[in-house]
C-alpha cells in the first residue's frame, strides 16, 4: 500500500482517507489482487485478463473513471509499465477509452455478460434415485485401459495423421471401410443421412410409435417431417407402414425402443421386401444392440441387404457418449453424398480419438468392457425385477432380456397414471411413462414405465422401488 491516499484502510480504493472512484470499481478491485499477485513473467497478461473481465462481467460499468495508471501501479505493487500496456491494450480492444487529460474510462462498447450457462445434460435435478432409459454407468468406463491406448496411440502416431482426416474416418473396424463413415454418435448419423434423403426429393419419414423422441428433431432439422407408425408384437406393422406412403423408414430391430421387443424373422422379412418393393430405405438403429443377457444379439438387418439398410451404432452405450463417437453404414449408391456432408458439417471426427478406439478394439479392451458391463447390468436388470415383484404385487415386465431399460406395467390398483407420477416424483423417484414416447397410445386404469437401470446400483434401484411403493400406497 502507499500513502497516495487512493487506498483505504480496508485494503481497497476510495475508502475512508480516500476519494471515492465509484462502487463500480471497488466491485472490481477484488478482481485486480490475484493478478498482481501471478508470477513476474504472467503479471501483465493477468491483468489484462482481470481488467477485461471486470468489463464484460459489468463489475466495471460503462463510464466508470479508472485511476491514473501511476496510482494503479502503486496499489497493487506492480511496475507502471504493466499498468499503462493494459491499458493500452484494453483501449485498442474498445474495453476502454482514454480522453487526453481527461484520463481512462470504461468504454460503452462490451456489454454485461449472460449469466452462467445452464446445465443442459439430461438429468432430473433433486432426485434421489432417477430411472431415466438410456443411460449407462460412466463408473465402469475404463480409464487405466483407455490411458495405456491413448499413451500408445500417440507415441506411434504419425504427424500427417494429425491433419484435417477423411471425412469417413480413419479406419473401417467391422465392415468394408468405403462404407463406413464415421460420426459424432447416432444423433449426427440421422442428420447427415437426413439431409442427403431431403436432397433425393424425401419430405417424410416414417418412426416407429411409441419410439425414440430423440429422432424427430434430428430429421426436422435436416427439413423431414415424421410419420407414426403403429407397432404389433412383432415390431414394425406392415400394413400401415404400406399404407402410409413413405419411402423411409427408421426402425430399431434388435432391441425396440422403447417396447423393448426384438423384431420377429418374419417381420425382418417384410420389412425388406417393403424396402425393395417402393425402392426405399430403411435406417436401423442399434442403439443397445451389445447388450442382450439371455442369448447371442439378434444380426443386424443390414447384413441381409446393404443396398437397402443404412446402420447406425456408437459406443455411447458400452463406453461413455462423452466420446461422441459412432458410425453410419450406408449404401453405395448415397455414400459419396453422405461423405460429402460431413465433410461440410465438421471436416471430419478427431483423427486421434479415432485411432484410440481402434488399438482398444484392437488390444481386446472392448470385448473385455462389453463383457464387464453385461455381468453388471443383467445383475441391475434382475435386481429391478425382483424389487418390482416384491413391492408391486402383479407387476409385469415386457420386452426381451437386453438394454438398459425395462418396461414395468403396474395393476390397476397403483392407477391412475399421473397421480402415480405425481407421487413418485413427490418421493424423489423420477420415472418416465411410457407415454411420453408415443403419439398415439392408448390410456388404460394402470400405469406403464419405461424404468433405466444401468446407471443404478443394485441398492439404488431397491430404494427408489421401495420409495414408490411407499409413495403409491400413501396416495391410495
Amino acid at each position: 500500500m502507499t500513502s497516495s491516499g487512493t487506498t483505504s484502510a480496508t485494503g481497497g480504493p476510495g475508502g475512508p482517507g480516500g476519494p471515492s472512484r465509484g462502487d463500480s470499481w471497488n466491485a472490481a478491485w477484488e478482481l485486480l489482487l490475484p493478478a498482481a499477485a501471478a508470477p513476474a513473467r504472467q503479471r501483465g497478461r493477468a491483468l489484462q485478463s482481470a481488467l477485461r473481465e471486470a468489463v464484460r462481467s459489468g463489475r466495471l460499468a460503462a463510464g466508470t473513471r479508472l485511476p491514473s495508471s501511476r496510482e494503479l501501479a502503486a496499489d497493487l505493487g506492480v511496475s507502471r509499465g504493466l499498468v499503462t500496456e493494459a491499458y493500452e491494450q484494453l483501449t485498442a480492444e474498445g474495453y476502454l477509452r482514454s480522453d487526453r487529460g481527461a484520463g481512462t474510462w470504461v468504454g460503452d462498447a462490451a456489454r454485461a455478460a449472460a449469466p452462467g450457462a445452464r446445465d443442459l445434460a439430461p438429468r432430473a435435478p433433486g432426485a434421489l434415485v432417477d430411472f431415466r432409459p438410456g443411460t449407462p454407468d460412466l463408473s465402469l468406463f475404463p480409464r487405466t485401459a483407455w490411458a495405456a491406448a491413448q499413451k500408445s496411440v500417440l507415441a506411434r502416431l504419425p504427424h500427417r495423421a494429425l491433419g484435417y482426416p477423411d471425412p469417413r474416418g480413419l479406419r473401417g473396424v467391422v465392415a468394408d471401410p468405403e462404407c463406413v463413415v464415421v460420426c459424432s454418435g447416432v444423433a449426427q448419423a440421422m442428420t447427415v443421412l437426413g439431409f442427403v434423403l431431403h436432397e433425393h426429393g424425401l419430405r417424410t419419414l416414417g418412426v416407429e410409435d411409441p419410439g425414440s423422441p430423440g429422432h424427430g428433431p434430428l430429421f426436422a432439422a435436416a427439413g423431414l417431417g415424421m410419420t407414426q407408425l403403429p407397432l404389433d408384437d412383432e415390431g414394425l406393422a406392415t400394413r400401415p407402414l404400406e399404407r402410409s406412403g413413405v419411402r423411409a423408414v427408421v426402425t430399431t430391430p434388435a432391441h425396440q425402443f422403447p417396447t423393448g421387443i426384438a423384431y420377429s424373422a418374419r417381420r425382418r422379412t417384410e420389412l425388406l421386401d417393403w424396402a425393395r418393393a417402393v425402392d426405399g430405405l430403411i435406417l436401423e438403429d442399434d442403439y443397445d444392440g451389445d447388450f442382450r443377457y439371455d442369448r447371442a444379439p439378434v444380426g443386424a438387418l443390414q447384413g441381409l441387404d446393404p443396398e437397402r439398410v443404412a446402420y447406425t451404432g456408437s459406443v455411447s452405450k458400452s463406453l461413455a457418449p462423452g466420446l461422441r463417437l459412432g458410425w453410419l453404414l450406408v449404401p453405395a449408391h448415397l455414400m459419396d453424398e453422405v461423405v460429402e456432408r460431413k465433410r461440410t458439417l465438421d471436416l471430419g471426427n478427431p483423427t486421434l480419438d479415432q485411432a484410440l478406439l481402434a488399438d482398444f478394439i484392437d488390444r481386446g479392451g472392448y470385448d473385455r468392457q462389453l463383457r464387464r458391463c453385461q455381468r453388471a447390468y443383467r445383475e441391475r436388470r434382475d435386481a429391478l425385477v425382483g424389487a418390482l415383484t416384491e413391492h408391486f404385487p402383479g407387476a409385469e415386465v415386457s420386452g426381451i432380456a437386453a438394454g438398459l431399460h425395462i418396461i414395468a406395467r403396474l395393476p390397476e390398483r397403483y392407477g391412475p397414471e399421473p397421480r402415480f407420477l405425481q407421487s413418485a416424483a413427490g418421493a424423489g423417484v423420477a420415472v418416465h411413462p411410457l407415454a411420453d414416447y408415443a403419439a398415439a397410445l392408448t390410456r388404460d386404469a394402470g400405469v406403464r414405465l419405461v424404468l433405466g437401470y444401468a446407471h443404478l446400483t443394485p441398492s439404488e434401484i431397491a430404494r427408489g422401488v421401495r420409495l414408490m411403493a411407499q409413495a403409491a400406497g400413501t396416495a391410495r
